[in-house]
């Protein structure tokens, strides 16, 4: 019997897809993974060796869909659907394990349909996205860090971030993410305040996201300012480990992973994520006094230079307590008792 985990379509989603997949890979155990041809599902993993089988489908989202749009998105999720029956039969498939986004649709409906078949759903955010709301109320656990209720609240994140993470006493180097796909608003920010920073002596890394890289270089070769700019890492964690202060979007991943590395982060929700997921996960943070949220509307150079000026060590050393390592491993110890 298989285990298939199925989700995607952007970098959040595939991280935790990614972190179950390392884990049943180091207990000898290759999973399928179901993902869409759309999105980054493909590019994360097509041809990896630790899986069984890979599945990309043509599938796309229906939420912000209208019209014709919504039919079409809905009938390619029906077609995909019957194809995951195919895929189930074929290999004794009876755990389904979805990690959410538009790719997770087909695998989690036809493992609601399939007789004694099991469906695990992890939801990364703070406020459940609609195809999770639709499902969760047939899986037989859902996961998520931000429910008091979730059998396992730790967030699944990979160990790289835990053993590069070390408490920040001084604030020396300043990092700005926005996600894999990179922020406008923050590279903007990052821009604006480069000069202040540098003047105070503070080094600058900076994740711009492929398609702002070029232009952002060009801007800081331009101010003659010394940064460590790139368009993504895989060795995110690295680069997390040399700063000492983070500016960074809110999305459940990087969040979890800023706090595995005890990294204290002035947080700045994109505006637009869907229910304004974003800002609740930092303020689930923030309520603990773990972290500092700023609206996008409200960045400033004052408003930075003050948060720098903060007790950064004492967030530092609280947040070594906020997320424990082996999330990922009770997970999956938690679904294989349950067979």
């Amino acid at each position: 019997m298989r285990v298939v985990i199925t989700g995607g379509g952007t970098g959040g989603h595939l991280k935790v897809a990614d972190a179950l997949i390392e884990e049943y890979s180091k207990r000898g155990i290759k999973p399928i993974f179901i993902g869409s041809i759309n999105g980054q599902d493909k590019d994360w993993f097509d041809k990896d060796k630790r899986l069984y089988r890979t599945y990309f489908l043509e599938t796309k989202g229906v939420v912000n869909k209208k019209g014709f749009g919504k039919i079409a998105s809905l009938f390619q999720i029906i077609k995909a659907m019957n194809k995951c029956f195919d895929i189930f039969d074929d290999n004794e498939v009876k755990t389904v394990i979805s990690v959410g986004g538009f790719s997770a649709a087909p695998a989690t409906f036809a493992s609601i349909l399939s007789w004694g078949c099991k469906l695990y759903i992890h939801e990364q955010n703070s406020v459940m996205g609609k195809l999770n709301q639709l499902t969760s109320k047939f899986a037989t656990e859902v996961f998520c860090s931000f429910d008091n209720n979730s059998p396992i609240k730790d967030y699944p994140v990979s160990d790289e971030f835990f053993d590069n993470a070390r408490i920040r006493d001084e604030i020396q180097t300043i990092i700005f993410l926005g996600g894999s796909q990179g922020a406008t608003a923050i590279n903007n920010f990052a821009l604006k305040v480069a000069p202040k920073l540098n003047s105070l002596g503070l080094k600058i890394i900076h994740q711009t996201g492929k398609n702002d890289f070029e232009r952002v270089s060009k801007e800081y070769e331009t101010m003659g300012i010394e940064v460590d700019v790139f368009p993504f890492s895989k060795e995110i964690s690295k680069k997390m480990s040399l700063a000492d202060f983070a500016v960074s979007r809110a999305g459940a991943s990087t969040l979890w992973e800023l706090c595995a590395n005890s990294l204290p982060t002035l947080f700045v929700p994109y505006p637009y994520a869907a229910k304004d997921h974003q800002y609740t996960n930092a303020k689930f943070l923030e309520e603990k006094g773990l972290c500092y949220i700023s609206r996008e509307k409200d960045l400033s150079e004052e408003l930075l230079i003050e948060t720098l000026k903060k007790d950064n060590f004492s967030i530092s050393k609280k947040l070594v307590d906020s997320i424990s390592c082996d999330a990922v491993e009770s997970i999956v110890d938690l679904i294989s008792n349950q067979k």
